[in-house]
C-alpha cells in the first residue's frame, strides 16, 4: 500500500480507540474526531509544496518559507463536516468546497445530490475529506468530479480505510495519496468497515 500513509501517532491511536467504542456519545465523538483531524492535517500538510521568500524581521532581513499554492478543503457531506472545522483552525485561509453523496444501499454505489467548489481548483492543493473509505465508491466518484473541475493535486484524508476500498481507488487513481488513521480488516456484506466504528455520520450527529 505505497499510496497509503497511516498517521501513527499515540494521540491518534488513543482517540481512534475511543471513537470505535459503541458507548461513546455524539458530543464526545465530535470532540475526538476533531482532535484526530487536527493531528492528521499536520501530517498531510507536510506534502504541500513551498517556496523560499525574503522577509524583514524587526531587526534584519532573513529567509523564510511560504506555501506555493492556496489550499482547498473539499468535505464529503455529511460526515466530512466533523473533520472540516478543526482543519480550518490551522488552515484558516483555505477555500472550502462540498460534495453531497448518498450511498445506494442495494448497489453500494454513490449518488450525487450536491456540489459546490472554489474556483480554479487546478491552482490549489486539494484535500478531499471523508471519514470512511469503505468500498471506495465515494472517493472514486468524488475524484472523477474534482478532475472534471480541474483539480490536479489532490490528496484524501480519511479516518478509516478498508483494503477493498484502497485497492479500488488506487487502481483507478494510481498517483492519489491516501492519509488515514488506520487500515481495518475488511468490509462486511453491507459494505461497512470491520471492525470499523459504525456509520460516522450517524454517530457524529446522533442519528443512529
Amino acid at each position: 500500500m505505497q499510496n497509503v500513509i497511516i498517521v501513527d501517532h499515540p494521540l491518534v491511536r488513543h482517540n481512534l480507540t475511543c471513537l470505535r467504542n459503541r458507548e461513546t456519545q455524539p458530543l464526545e465523538f465530535r470532540r475526538l474526531l476533531g482532535e484526530i483531524s487536527l493531528l492528521m492535517s499536520y501530517e498531510i500538510a507536510r506534502s504541500f509544496e513551498t517556496r523560499d521568500i525574503q522577509i524583514h524581521t524587526p531587526l534584519e532581513p532573513t529567509a523564510g518559507t511560504c506555501l506555493t499554492r492556496d489550499v482547498a478543503l473539499v468535505a464529503v457531506l455529511r460526515a466530512g463536516l466533523g473533520m472540516l472545522e478543526p482543519i480550518l483552525d490551522i488552515l484558516p485561509n483555505a477555500r472550502v468546497g462540498f460534495i453531497g453523496l448518498k450511498r445506494d444501499e442495494v448497489t453500494l454505489e454513490p449518488i450525487f445530490y450536491y456540489q459546490n467548489f472554489p474556483r480554479n481548483l487546478g491552482e490549489h492543493e486539494v484535500v478531499l475529506i471523508d471519514p470512511m473509505l469503505a468500498t471506495g465508491g465515494t472517493v472514486s466518484a468524488s475524484m472523477a468530479l474534482l478532475s472534471k473541475y480541474g483539480a490536479i493535486r489532490v490528496k484524501v484524508l480519511t479516518l478509516l480505510a478498508a483494503p477493498e476500498g484502497i485497492q479500488r481507488v488506487t487502481e483507478e487513481y494510481p498517483d492519489l495519496m491516501i492519509y488515514t488513521a488506520a487500515v481495518d480488516r475488511c468490509l462486511n456484506d453491507k459494505g461497512y468497515i470491520l471492525p470499523g466504528l459504525g456509520d460516522a455520520g450517524d454517530r457524529l450527529f446522533g442519528t443512529t
